[in-house]
């Protein structure tokens, strides 16, 4: 296999490929043909994804960098540092420039202190007093009043104070902390606003009109609103742990506290009081974000939310019941005796699986339900029938992934109600995450045991799948189902058992298998046979299976990639990737579904189709159980091939091109969008 010269394979290039996703969710943003209010749910989009981006990604890029070993210099810091303070500066301009004054010419707008009238001014002003005021506690600083402690991505206030307090100092820097449960947007009532108008008002601007009031006594001089972003990953050791779940809700008190990444203030923040933030937090210059709006344009989904004006929305999408499942008159469980079933989701419902999980609770001959449980959710219809099995009398075990970030405590919560009725919990593989989607139900059937199992690219969460692409897959087939227990029995023994016959199980054969069919390509290639690759993926970033790749292109195959996010394969790089071709496709619904394609020649048996749960990231592929499956029935590999690769190929108006440099340029306006199409498909 021949290495290539180059393949942007640095934390630097994977820092540069997250940011440049959210460039292309930005882009969203600025397309007429999206309605409105969605173009603002993209702008929150994008701040929601730098905030976790600074969370988790930067924080462990900074990380990295502080090693002894470390090969990450200063220079490339600051060029990440760089690109996201441009990306930011991009939003906002987008936000105040394009989306609000469309907004405010369809009626809808936010009207800050200055612009209020003279009612709307004493209704703010009652409502700062009876709902706001009195949650409100302003600290003055001095040594006895130390710096507070800030929650990560809180809402806070500073302000730089005249005169002298109570007790005769000229103590002049206070803090006010705002409460997360006050809402961030509020609407104006209806009669103190223009006839078809809505308004709507920002609690940082209530605050800001009333912060002198907060001082008695006192002027203030100078203020701003300020928010930081801090570490957030659990730093658990999972060795040296007795009981991970007990530790892991300990770690969760302490989130929000961790150590400060980035800093935002107002762009009109005098440089004293940002400069004595940054030294609170103990960040650097290059860490201080200066934003021209609210410091948290995420808490703008209130507005959405709250917003009537349906026009200005995506028209409502009711996913269609697949055609190959009766909706009466026959069980789940007779269907899948017949055949595998393909659910396309979320252009398909995701009812069949809450029907299938509701048959298997409410069937005296189901004695047993096996299930992972990776994003749920903290309302789940899916747990609440898992609760009922137990409940019941079923053997129910639930494999509970209790490190899925920011969903932890509420898969603590469900571990613990679920043990409460006396389900079998096991939480995975020490220092391996489990990301794979199963569900395997056993039946008594004319005296033997039967299985039936549900494999998933996406998780188990019905409101997810309302706007995630994925890939459900429910069959009977002995051998599918076997392997699907053998999964279960030794992620509850961690003993070794025999290797599965279908499926492919990170961390043991999945990286390896992949390497391997790779390969098959690229020896086809040469030997000039046809030689195909497409990969669907939310990331690329493996060394292996990119070098894999490189070698089989090299060798003459066309490599096809669709893949969402990160992508660290540069293409049409002469002489190295000529034959290789990176999109990515950004529409109404998030693009999820994982799916590999190969072809080695032009029979019918030269070829294979897999769908997975895992990325070709190497956390994908060596820290996490994670599971691919193929699809062997010739009619349901035709299906998956029409419907969730050939529509994305040739998507002329979401899909973006990725150039040799790394950068993007969009496909087009004027063509099909392989989403729409879809829907348009599944509407009839």
């Amino acid at each position: 296999m021949k290495a290539p010269a180059t393949t942007g394979l640095t934390l630097l290039n994977r820092e540069r490929a997250i940011l440049e996703f959210n460039r292309r969710v930005l882009a969203q943003a600025r397309r007429e043909d999206v309605p409105l209010l969605e173009r603002l749910r993209y702008i929150c989009i994008v701040s929601s994804n730098l905030d976790e981006f600074f969370e988790v990604r930067f924080a462990d890029y900074l990380e990295a960098s502080r090693l002894p070993t470390s090969a990450i210099t200063t220079r490339e810091l600051a060029e990440v540092a760089a690109a996201a303070h441009q990306l930011i500066d991009d939003q906002y301009a987008t936000f105040n420039d394009e989306v609000m004054p469309a907004l405010k010419r369809e009626g809808i707008c936010i009207v800050n202190h200055a612009e209020r009238d003279e009612a709307q001014r004493r209704w703010v002003d009652q409502f700062f007093q009876k709902q706001v005021r009195p949650l409100l506690v302003p600290v003055g600083l001095d040594p006895a009043h130390p710096f507070p402690l800030v929650a990560n991505k809180s809402l806070n206030f500073i302000a730089k104070l005249g005169g002298r307090d109570a007790f005769g100092r000229d103590n002049s820097i206070a803090i006010v902390k705002v409460p997360r449960v006050l809402p961030r947007v509020i609407r104006l009532p209806e009669k103190l606003v223009e006839p078809g108008t809505q308004a709507f008002v920002l609690l940082s601007s209530v605050i800001r009109a009333h912060l002198e009031e907060l001082f008695p006594g006192r002027s203030v001089e100078a203020f701003s609103q300020f928010r930081v972003t801090r570490d957030s990953d659990l730093d658990v050791d999972e060795e040296d742990v007795t009981n991970l779940r007990q530790a892991l809700r300990s770690s969760l008190s302490t989130r929000h506290f961790g150590q400060a990444i980035r800093l935002e203030v107002v762009n009109t923040c005098p440089s004293e009081l940002s400069e004595f933030l940054l030294q609170q937090f103990g960040l650097p210059q290059a860490a201080l974000y200066r934003v021209n709006g609210p410091v948290n344009l995420v808490r703008l989904n209130q507005l959405i939310d709250q917003a009537e004006a349906p026009q200005l929305r995506f028209t409502p999408y009711e996913p269609a019941w697949p055609q190959s499942l009766p909706r009466e008159g026959m069980s789940m469980f007779e269907r899948l005796r017949r055949g595998d079933v393909l659910l396309h989701h979320p252009f398909e419902s995701f009812d069949p699986v809450v029907q299938l999980l509701r048959e298997a609770v409410a069937d005296p001959e189901v004695l047993a339900i096996k299930q992972t449980i990776y994003r749920t959710g903290s309302e789940s219809v899916l747990m609440d029938l898992l609760l009922e099995a137990a409940r019941r009398g079923k053997e129910v075990m639930a494999v509970v992934e209790l490190k899925a970030r920011f969903d932890e405590e509420a898969n603590i919560n469900w571990a613990e109600r679920l043990e409460a009725v006396g389900a079998q919990v096991v939480y995975g593989i020490v220092g391996l995450k489990t990301h794979a989607k199963l569900l395997l139900i056993t039946r008594r059937e004319e005296g033997r045991l039967r299985r039936y199992v549900h494999l998933s690219t996406g998780n188990y969460n019905p409101k997810t799948a309302l706007f995630y692409t994925d890939v459900g897959y429910l069959s009977a087939d002995p051998e599918l189902t076997a392997d699907a227990d053998t999964v279960f029995q030794q992620l509850a023994s961690l003993t070794r058992h025999r290797a599965p016959r279908q499926l492919l199980l990170a961390p043991f054969s999945l990286h390896r298998q992949m390497c391997t069919l790779i390969e098959r390509v690229e020896q086809a290639a040469n030997a000039g046979k046809p030689a195909r690759i497409v990969a669907k993926l939310n990331a690329l970033t493996d060394e292996v299976l990119i070098k894999a790749l490189v070698a089989a292109a090299q060798a003459g195959a066309n490599v096809d990639l669709i893949v969402r996010g990160a992508c660290m394969l540069p293409p049409s790089v002469k002489g190295l990737t000529e034959r290789v071709r990176v999109r990515s496709v950004i529409g109404r619904f998030l693009e999820h579904s994982r799916i590999m394609y190969f072809r080695w020649g032009a029979g019918e048996d030269d070829e294979a189709l897999y769908l997975s749960s895992a990325d070709w990231m190497s956390r994908n592929m060596f820290r996490r159980i994670e599971i691919a499956w193929p699809v062997r029935d010739a009619a349901l590999r035709q299906r998956v091939i029409d419907e969730c690769l050939v529509p994305y190929l040739h998507d002329g108006r979401d899909a973006w091109l990725q150039q040799s440099d790394g950068s993007y340029l969009r496909v087009g306006t004027q063509g099909v969008s392989a989403q729409h199409a879809l829907m348009t498909r599944f509407s009839r």
